[in-house]
């Protein structure tokens, strides 16, 4: 099948390899300095495992600034450009709507259109009515949100959970079924419904473990004022089999371009319905606080943090991706900074885009170590797998202060203890330093 994607960031991209790998003719298009790149073999994001499909399946893919002529050469296009926050926290939908006045004026026949990007919901309703009055071509408009884990995208495509697929014709079910058919040969699910069905599942999803990851960071902070153990607390209550214990993991908070998001849109939608969502917007709420415990226990810890610095591990807002959109460890380091602070940090591929991201001001190390020396302080802010099993021994020669700040909880609270490390966590407190 002929495929057209529109627009090349995590989802686009990662979309159309995979349509391509799975032996589909698939047209990519997005503004020139991408194509530039990608053109030259260049991938402008960090995704595990998209250069080697791309390079295996590069013989099916086309990229190109020409956006009319990908549009006629498809039966299916697909819409992935961004879709950003308003500051009423709204979905800015200007993007989308340029994209499809542009697929209204190239259509020589009739089209598919997928909205794949994360939409309001009524979105395909709306576009159904404005492409009825811009087209000559009927337009059929497809609702196929996303559900791909930044940092597992690839496997996410290729072995979905579930393929959620919005549209209102038997037609558009065979296309869509047979566009999807290569990923779901485990049995897993395509589950066709109607448009505004689809658009209100992928806010489902997100918002609800949104809500499982505020709860257990909320439970976090109540455990460290009571003495409890939160990963005795999460093993209890998980293992009851109604319970699924993915995400109540705690830490600092959530980001990426996902989850803050689509809270906040889904809590806009709610207002401008009448439905007040109260607990999603209290997920939003808690969040912001969560994003903030490293700084006040430094704050504790040390009093005036003006002349201090800070080693920090960790940028990107969670490993295996270099995105650093709305990650707590920005929102730190802009607050150590106004309070006079340094920062000095290192993280394994979200350095670049972390210091294109913010005007605050501070310093960038090639290795974790670099970072530590003479620090007053370690912040383990981002979870890599490199952070799981440093040498303590070390850690504790190359700071200043022996304190750690562990807001993933990734070391081991008694072997920081033996190792003469002041050591804070998420949850945990009664296991550290100080504590009985």
């Amino acid at each position: 099948m002929k495929v057209t994607v529109i627009g090349t960031g995590y989802v686009g991209l990662v979309a159309g390899v995979c349509f391509a790998d799975a032996g589909h003719n698939v047209t990519c298009v997005d503004l020139p300095a991408k194509i530039e790149l990608l053109n030259k073999g260049q991938i402008p994001i960090y995704e595990p495992g998209l250069e080697d499909l791309l390079e295996q399946a590069k013989a099916r893919l086309v990229f190109t600034t020409d956006l009319p002529a990908a549009v006629r050469s498809a039966q299916v296009v697909f819409i992935a450009v961004g879709t950003p926050e308003k500051a009423d926290g709204s979905a800015d939908l200007g993007p989308t709507l340029s994209v499809i006045d542009g697929i209204c004026q190239a259509a020589n026949e009739k089209k598919f259109v997928v909205l794949k990007s994360t939409v309001p919901v009524g979105t395909a309703k709306k576009l159904r009515a404005h492409c009825a009055e811009r087209c000559k071509f009927p337009l059929e408009i497809v609702s196929n949100p996303e559900f791909l884990k930044e940092g597992a995208a690839i496997e996410d495509f290729l072995r979905p959970d579930r393929v959620v697929i919005g549209c209102s014709s038997t037609e558009a079910e065979t296309v869509m079924r047979e566009l999807y058919d290569p990923f779901v040969k485990n049995g897993n699910p395509i589950l066709f419904m109607d448009n505004t069905s689809a658009e209100m599942t992928k806010y489902a999803a997100n918002a609800f473990l949104s809500v499982k990851i505020s709860f257990i960071n909320e439970l976090a902070l109540l455990a460290d004022e009571l003495g409890a153990d939160i990963n005795q607390v999460r093993k209890g209550f998980t293992s009851d089999r109604r319970i699924n214990p993915a995400f109540f993991h705690p830490g600092v908070g959530f980001g990426g371009s996902c989850f803050p998001k689509d809270v906040k849109a889904l809590v806009h939608t709610g207002r401008a319905a009448g439905v007040a969502m109260d607990v999603v917007q209290a997920a939003d709420e808690v969040n912001d606080r969560q994003k903030l415990v490293l700084y006040e226990r430094m704050k504790k810890h040390f009093g005036d943090l003006s002349g201090k610095t800070i080693a920090m591990w960790g940028l990107a807002f969670k490993p295996r991706t270099d995105d650093v959109r709305e990650a707590p460890a920005l929102y730190l380091i802009e607050k150590l900074v106004a309070a006079g602070a340094r920062v000095r940090a290192y993280d394994p591929v979200a350095a670049e885009t972390a210091r294109a991201a913010t005007k605050t001001p501070f310093e960038i190390t090639s290795t974790a170590l670099e970072a530590l020396k003479g620090a007053d302080a370690l912040a383990i802010v981002t979870e890599w797998n490199e952070f799981r099993t440093p040498d303590l021994e070390q850690i504790k020669a190359l700071l200043k202060s022996p304190v750690v700040f562990d807001g993933r909880n990734v070391l081991d609270p008694e072997k920081a203890k033996r190792a003469g490390l002041a050591y804070y966590c998420i949850g945990r407190q009664s296991l550290t330093i100080g504590k009985s």
